[in-house]
This record gives structure tokens, C-alpha cells and sequence, in this order.
């Protein structure tokens, strides 16, 4: 069969993928321009996409062969489920192995905010740092302060296991409460989300982008946390409303920020790079050797599975199709 890859992968897998079909690949990093993934897609029955791909009702008229769709992501908001439900197209995504990845990042950017790092590499590079003194480039502490998590699926109690390495206080909210065991087991308390984000002193969001979720976080939400409290997103940008972060971090409605997604990516909301009390990253969540290959070989493992006609590991829509595990 014929396949399509969107995006580089590990040579490894991609030679697993060569030896049972025919593949054609986009051999650059960067995003396949929209007209190239329209044209490419038009012969293939199987596409192997990245998050940054749109999956919707013209790609699909455009691929009338397709089969398969395996996304190399944990989330799938750029597809179209619904519409390749009604094709009969099974999805796929890249559940559990990016968790400690993203885990890892968010602690490294609430560290990053907190103790001012990028700001103290610039000042050492730029040849300032002349003295030590007592009160000179002060951040806040981390240790024993109160976290707020938005989310509590994978990554999110990922994130609130690595807190317990700084003894802090963790609430969490979440769509549906986890079960007392899952709270004591993770030390995590409750609260509606007006609470948490008033008791918080750092508030990360690890929720999946929806409906519900699109600015999940706008000018009400913020302005109900501390002045002194941090915001942190490496979830979907749109579950901030960046225009919205802007105008409190330049007010100081909040004391900082630090992002790896953006609500319009790869632009920028226009004041947010001027501002030196956010960090921003390039959505390098899961950007790590090992878990992008294991991204891609659980992404590829989908695809030969669907191509087979077998049930992907990681469907999203084959109990809608009548193709779930019995």
C-alpha cells in the first residue's frame, strides 16, 4: 500500500514502515506546505501526520483511498474525528509515551520563571554580572510552595509526582473528580477552578484542547489569581487566551508566565515577546531523542495496524466504527 509521512521520523522506523509499503515522506523539518499535503495525499491509503497538519473535510475529499490515519501526538485536535468516523477511517494517537517528557519540561519551565534563569544567562552573556549582591536579581521560591494543576490525566499527575521533590502543596481540578484513592495516592486535594486559581501560587494546564477548554484561561481567570502566581502552558495554546495573558503579565495582574504552546502557533500574540517576565519555548514538550522515536514507532505500529485491518493499539473513534476489542 501507499503511505504518507508528513514530517521526518527516526530512520529506524521509517525503515520498518519501507519494508511492508511503499512510502513517500517529507524530508524536511518543517511543515508540509497545505497545497504539497493535498496533492500528496490523493493516491495514499495510509498517512502517517503530525500536529501540524490540519486533518479535515478537504483533505479527506482529497484522499479518497485513505484507510488509516495514524497522528505522531498525544492530542488530536487538528483533526476532524468526526468526519473520518463517517468515512470509516480509524485514528490514532501517541498516548503515555511523551508523559515523563512533558512532565520533565513543565518542571523545567516553572524553574525557569521562578528563579529568573533565562533572564540571568542573558545578563552573564551580555557581560553585566559584575558583583554578587544581596537583593540583586531575586526570583521566587519553588520548594514548599502551593501548585495548581488544570488537568489531572497523565502528564498532569506526571507533573504533580515530580512536585513532591519540592514539598509542595498540589491541588488540581479537573472535568471529573479522580477517585479519593488517586488523590491520596498523589497527595493532591481538590478545587473548583475560581479556587484553585485564587489559592495557587503557580497554575499549570495540562488539559486537551475542546470546545470547553478554549480559553479555559482568559481575563476572568486571571484576574483571580495572585499577583505574585505564575502561569504555565504546555498543553494547547488556545486554552489561554493570549491577548488576555498579554495585558496581565504587562500589568503585572500576574507576576509571570512560561509557555511551549501558543494560541495562534507559530505567531505570536503582538506585545508577548517584549515582555521579560515570560519564558517561550518552541513546543518542545516531548522533544526529547527517546520519546520522539517512541512517538513515531507507536504512531507507525497504529498505521501497519490499521492498514492490516486489525484494531490500532491507541483508535480513537474504532468503538464508534464497531472495530473495538472484545
Amino acid at each position: 500500500m501507499k503511505i504518507l509521512i508528513t514530517g521526518r521520523i527516526p530512520e529506524s522506523v521509517l525503515a520498518d514502515l519501507k519494508s511492508e509499503h511503499e512510502v513517500e515522506t517529507n524530508p524536511y523539518d518543517r511543515p508540509m506546505a497545505r497545497a504539497d499535503l493535498l496533492a500528496a495525499v490523493k493516491d495514499k491509503d495510509g498517512l502517517l501526520a503530525m500536529v501540524t497538519d490540519r486533518i479535515d473535510r478537504e483533505l479527506l475529499d482529497r484522499g479518497p483511498k485513505l484507510r488509516m490515519i495514524a497522528n505522531c501526538a498525544v492530542g488530536y485536535d487538528n483533526i476532524d474525528l468526526a468526519e473520518a468516523t463517517a468515512r470509516k477511517i480509524p485514528v490514532s494517537n501517541t498516548p503515555g509515551v511523551l508523559t515523563d517528557a512533558t512532565a520533565d519540561l513543565t518542571f523545567g519551565l516553572i524553574l525557569a520563571v521562578a528563579r529568573r534563569i533565562l533572564q540571568g544567562d542573558k545578563r552573564v552573556r551580555a557581560g553585566e554580572f559584575r558583583h554578587w549582591a544581596p537583593l540583586l536579581f531575586l526570583g521566587t521560591e519553588v520548594h514548599g510552595k502551593t501548585l495548581g494543576i488544570v488537568g489531572l490525566g497523565k502528564i498532569g499527575q506526571a507533573v504533580a509526582k515530580r512536585a513532591r521533590g519540592f514539598s509542595m502543596r498540589v491541588l488540581y481540578h479537573n472535568r471529573r473528580r479522580r477517585e479519593q484513592s488517586t488523590e491520596m495516592d498523589l497527595g493532591v486535594d481538590y478545587r473548583d477552578l475560581p479556587t484553585l486559581l485564587g489559592e495557587s501560587d503557580f497554575v499549570s494546564l495540562h488539559v486537551p484542547l475542546s470546545a470547553e477548554t478554549r480559553h479555559l484561561i482568559a481575563a476572568e481567570e486571571l484576574g483571580l489569581m495572585k499577583r505574585s502566581a505564575l502561569l504555565f502552558n504546555v498543553s494547547r495554546g488556545p486554552v489561554v487566551d493570549e491577548k488576555a495573558l498579554v495585558e496581565a503579565l504587562r500589568s503585572r495582574t500576574i507576576a509571570g508566565a512560561g509557555l511551549d504552546v501558543y494560541e495562534h502557533e507559530p505567531a505570536l500574540t503582538p506585545g508577548l515577546t517584549d515582555l521579560d517576565n515570560v519564558v517561550l519555548l518552541p513546543h518542545v514538550g516531548s522533544a526529547t531523542i527517546e520519546t520522539r522515536t517512541a512517538m513515531a514507532r507507536l504512531a507507525a505500529e497504529n498505521l501497519l495496524a490499521g492498514l492490516k485491518g486489525e484494531v490500532p493499539p491507541n483508535c480513537l473513534n474504532c468503538r464508534e466504527l464497531g472495530r473495538d476489542r472484545r
